[in-house]
């Protein structure tokens, strides 16, 4: 079982950066496609971007396309979202999570929440001046 904690959450200014972890125990993160997903009182869950196990494939929800980086270090466990030209509408509790195996070696990256396990507790990101 994949376990994940994510970090690295806070108050920034629209037009801001703030740069989010994700630290895993339990499995090797290098087995799974990974994504970051986000979540809002006035908006359910929605995939924010993922990436593939190997790093070489990244897909990005067009609302961040642009403004946010997805990368990971596998060696260090770890998968990060670099988050840029932060607006208010990017205000959200920011969780990732691993794909399911099933997904392993896949050419295509999920964005349904439901295909992802792991999830943590989130981090809260506020986007506020």
């Amino acid at each position: 079982q994949v376990r994940l904690v994510e970090s690295g959450g806070g108050l920034v200014q629209p037009g801001g950066s703030l740069r989010l972890s994700c630290a895993a125990s339990g499995r090797p993160l290098s087995m799974y496609p990974m994504g970051w997903f986000r979540q809002s009182p006035e908006k359910e869950r929605e995939f924010v971007a993922a990436i593939s196990e190997s790093g070489g494939t990244t897909n990005y929800a067009d609302s961040v396309k642009g403004r946010f980086t997805i990368s990971r270090d596998n060696a260090k466990n770890t998968v990060s979202l670099q988050m840029n030209s932060l607006k208010p509408e990017d205000t959200a509790v920011y969780n990732c999570a691993a794909a399911l195996l099933s997904w392993r070696g896949s050419p295509s990256l999920p964005r349904q929440p439901g295909e992802y396990r792991g999830w943590g507790q989130g981090t809260q990101v506020t986007v506020s001046s």
